[in-house]
């Protein structure tokens, strides 16, 4: 079995993390370094009031004035990774840095895997770091599961679980 921790909006998430009082305000973050400043992330009640990825931050702010824009925090991010590493060890020491915010574990036994994997999700929340984990016969279904956990949810069966999602479902997960 597989488990992938998800850590749902990564890059936002470091630039806020230590910011608690923003996350129910919108947000939008911005990549400073590339050639033409878009949003790339957003919070929900940003997402709400209109604003979406790829908008510029002056389209953000013409739908939303109280819209706080952020630039990434890059070693804010590599400590969250590092930390969720960290934890990722904790279940097992097969564990991959599979993308930014996400790492994936293989486990060689089945025992009690939702209840060590939510540990680690608690654990993580203690951190301020929100993250949510699927658990699959495979990584690549573990990954999907993941995006559509809303703490942990373990799978036994893929094909049965993912036939009756919608394609849209891959698209939010990649």
């Amino acid at each position: 079995m597989f488990a992938t921790i998800y850590l749902p909006n990564f890059y936002l998430q470091a630039a806020i993390r230590h910011q608690p009082e923003l996350r129910p305000k919108p947000v939008a973050l911005l990549d400073a370094s590339e050639k033409r400043a878009v949003i790339i992330q957003l919070n929900e009640p940003a997402e709400k009031v209109g604003v979406r990825t790829r908008m510029t931050p002056s389209q953000g702010l013409g739908r939303c004035l109280s819209l706080i824009v952020k630039t990434r925090a890059q070693s804010q991010e590599k400590l969250i990774d590092e930390i969720l590493l960290h934890y990722g060890f904790t279940l097992s020491p097969y564990v991959e840095a599979t993308a930014p915010g996400v790492c994936t574990i293989q486990f060689t036994d089945d025992e009690d895997l939702t209840s060590k994997v939510l540990r680690v999700i608690e654990e993580l929340a203690k951190c301020e770091i929100i993250a949510q984990a699927g658990i699959a016969p495979t990584p690549d279904a573990s990954f999907l599961v993941a995006h559509l956990a809303r703490s942990v949810l373990q799978i036994k069966d893929a094909k049965k679980f993912l036939s009756p999602l919608p394609i849209e479902t891959l698209a939010t997960a990649i």
